[in-house]
């Protein structure tokens, strides 16, 4: 049975997203990607990466339209 992560490690995400490591944690920092800590290790739900995923594509979306 494949179970599918719903949390995935900055690591994990940056490699998912295309997005670098560092990025991540800037976005995390200025509260533009939501995450959640649990003990040291800081985690990404799979539907916060995507959901700011898609505001940066509507952003851009709508600047070539105006």
């Amino acid at each position: 049975m494949k179970v599918e992560k719903i949390n995935l490690s900055v690591p994990e995400a940056a490699a998912a997203s295309g997005i670098g490591r560092t990025t991540l944690f800037a976005l995390i920092k200025a509260g533009e990607l939501q995450s959640i800590k649990i003990g040291r290790r800081r985690y990404v739900p799979v539907v916060a990466l995507q959901g700011y995923l898609d505001r940066q594509l509507a952003e851009q979306n709508a600047m070539e339209v105006a």
